[in-house]
């Protein structure tokens, strides 16, 4: 059976792709799963070209519209897709204004994000849906924020658990915490469990992640720098950043990833997807920015994916996405309780049926 997957937020596809499973990175093979994307939304016309791109990870059949979500018609939807199996999405960290025993949402379109995202669930009723969200919603709103939204989801009829994660521990080379929810429908049988970590005591470091790529590869560019940037980037040692710089190099910035240095021993600090001059990522031995497939790997992206789009669009396509690697594990832990949930749903009605069977359960 394969299981019918509705995609929301869905950028660049990190986390369908490791629904889909399929590929191969870094010489592992990731055996297929039994999930298929069928709709995919996005804002972002150029991840919808990405998706449209690759067609060796999108069905080409399948529904991908260039959409804000806010203005997208649910029904409309659901007319185009009918039933589903598993609901993906990663909506903002949201805060809420808590009242009384209202619990309004307070952060406008992050608030707006979370809300849809939330009315899928209700609409389409699916047997699971994973969200995956930054670590900061733990606290927000001195943590009634993932109160609320537990509640919520209780009350839509579904068990939720949440997980705060560092996918480096599932594979990804790179230090990348995020929490992890998993909504499972609570008329289904049997219990979804985490997935247990696959890399917790041997992380993959960046040089590890770099070995095999050469220039051919797609989104391979190097950023034009000026002579002044190299200047900073050579005086930075390997796993350093803006604050290692000499006086007459120093640059305004208070964030520790001003001009940060990967280090080759270790994974990669976080991948952010945006932001000005000394934010791009460097390498560990050459002065220079990191090239858009470089960030790739660091994602857990197979190298035959190809993102569209200018180079500052890819790099915001592949810091938002969901590392692939990271979720595969996910993603085996849903398909092992879908297959278990139906088998003991077999069970149940077979035994149900028969009366020497019912009565030995009783």
């Amino acid at each position: 059976m394969v299981y019918k997957i509705l995609s929301l937020f869905t950028g660049a596809g990190g986390m369908d792709i490791g629904f889909h499973g399929d590929f191969n990175y870094l010489k592992t093979y990731y055996p297929a799963l039994p999930f298929q994307t069928v709709f995919a939304t996005d804002y972002n016309q150029e991840a919808i070209d990405s998706l449209d791109y690759n067609t060796q990870y999108f069905d080409p059949k399948a529904i991908k519209k260039c959409a804000d979500i806010t203005q997208l018609s649910i029904s409309d939807v659901q007319k185009e897709v009918g039933e589903i199996d598993v609901l993906l999405g990663g909506f903002p960290c949201v805060t809420f204004s808590v009242v009384g025993k209202q619990a309004g949402i307070e952060d406008g379109k992050n608030g707006q994000l979370y809300e849809k995202f939330a009315q899928y669930v209700e609409t389409f009723k699916p047997k699971v849906f994973i969200a995956e969200n930054v670590k900061g919603i733990l606290s927000a709103n001195k943590g009634e924020a993932i109160k609320i939204i537990e509640k919520r989801f209780n009350m839509d009829g579904y068990n939720l658990e949440y997980r705060l994660v560092n996918f480096a521990d599932y594979g990804v080379p790179q230090l990348r915490e995020r929490v992890v929810f998993v909504g499972t429908r609570i008329d289904l049988q049997g219990r979804f469990s985490f997935p247990e970590p696959t890399h917790k005591n041997n992380h993959i470091t960046a040089s590890q992640a770099f070995q095999g790529l050469h220039k051919d590869l797609p989104n391979s560019e190097h950023l034009r720098q000026l002579d002044r940037t190299k200047q900073i980037i050579a005086a930075i040692p390997e796993g350093g950043n803006h604050l290692n710089l000499p006086p007459e190099l120093k640059v305004k910035g208070l964030m520790s990833n001003i001009y940060r240095r990967l280090d080759s021993k270790k994974p990669s600090y976080t991948m952010i997807a945006s932001g000005g001059g000394g934010t791009w990522g460097y390498h560990y031995s050459e002065a220079r920015a990191l090239t858009n497939r470089e960030r790739a790997r660091i994602q857990g992206f197979p190298d035959d994916y190809v993102f569209k789009g200018s180079t500052t669009e890819v790099r915001r396509q592949i810091g938002n996405a969901v590392p692939p690697v990271g979720i595969y594990p996910f993603a085996k832990s849903v398909s092992l309780f879908l297959q278990e949930s139906e088998r003991l749903s077999c069970a149940s009605k077979k035994s149900s049926k028969d009366p020497v069977l019912a009565k030995s359960m009783v």
